[in-house]
């Protein structure tokens, strides 16, 4: 099961259940360590974000089938809590949308290159390579060959595919002659891009503008949720050779303009939550 499949980061105007319901346990579960929360307060949260009872009990039966929930019985109640794959999923996002954030100031101007080679009956492995390395931050530089800002490690997804004899890895700095612009224009769609920021920043832009928040807990889901869809897709160009004005930056000062806004929310769910500790 691939990153984006676990995350359900498809294309759409509203998150679904699943991305949902994954960003509620990572702004209120991943830092508590092993905790269950119980369905009936799950089933409140959603419900603030428009996710209804019945759409909530069948996606965390559907996350429990598919190895990312735990469920535990207490009495008449059950409660859910993250398995060790959901957790792994959920602090790369931590990292990403707390530590990395969206704008590249610190590129040290270096390359991953990742060339295949691929027997052309292999189509599914072909598939699944292309989409861990878009995944990664990688983008087509040429069929066989991809490229990302940095160092990247995608050792582990590669043997993890079983291509380790079929794909090589270098890291590498760029001659003077390339021209690094035109080669980040070609390779990857920044119109894309941009416009996934743009429209982040001007529904929460309005949402500021709007005044104080009566429902920090739902505000500060779907802001996560949403500001994680939108970062998912960018790789973290090095911002000195991105257009001018690129919208990640303002982006991001408006998310966390309305993340300190709906702070209050992190105490308001310990106090409602209906939690217990996990059995080993």
């Amino acid at each position: 099961m691939e990153d984006d499949d676990i995350l359900d980061t498809a294309e759409g105007p509203q998150p679904r259940p699943q991305s949902l319901m994954l960003t509620f346990f990572g702004n209120h579960v991943l830092e508590e360590g092993d905790l269950g929360v119980y369905s009936g307060s799950i089933i409140d949260v959603l419900g603030r974000v428009g996710v209804g009872e019945q759409a909530v009990r069948s996606t965390l039966t559907r996350m429990v089938n598919r190895g990312l929930l735990q469920r535990q019985r207490e009495g008449r109640k059950m409660f859910f809590g993250l398995t060790p794959q959901a957790t792994r999923v959920l602090i790369d996002g931590r990292t990403r949308i707390w530590k990395q954030g969206a704008v590249n100031d610190d590129w040290d101007g270096s390359w991953t290159l990742l060339g295949f080679s691929l027997p052309d009956s292999w189509k599914r492995q072909r598939h699944d390579l292309r989409s861990r390395l878009t995944w990664s931050g990688f983008g087509a530089l040429y069929s066989g060959l991809w490229i990302a800002p940095g160092h990247v490690d995608v050792s582990a997804v590669v043997t993890e595919l079983g291509l380790t004899a079929h794909v090589k890895i270098f890291h590498a700095q760029a001659a003077e002659v390339t021209d690094i612009e035109r080669m980040i224009r070609e390779t990857w769609d920044l119109e894309s891009i941009a416009a996934r920021y743009v429209t982040f920043d001007k529904r929460w832009s309005a949402h500021l503008v709007n005044g104080t928040d009566d429902d920090p807990i739902g505000t500060r889901l779907r802001l996560v949720s949403d500001w994680l869809r939108t970062i998912r897709t960018d790789p973290r160009l090095p911002a000195r050779h991105l257009p001018p004005a690129w919208p990640a930056r303002t982006a991001q000062e408006t998310f966390h303009r309305v993340a300190q806004q709906t702070h209050p929310a992190l105490k308001a769910a310990r106090a409602t939550l209906e939690t217990t500790p996990l059995r080993d």
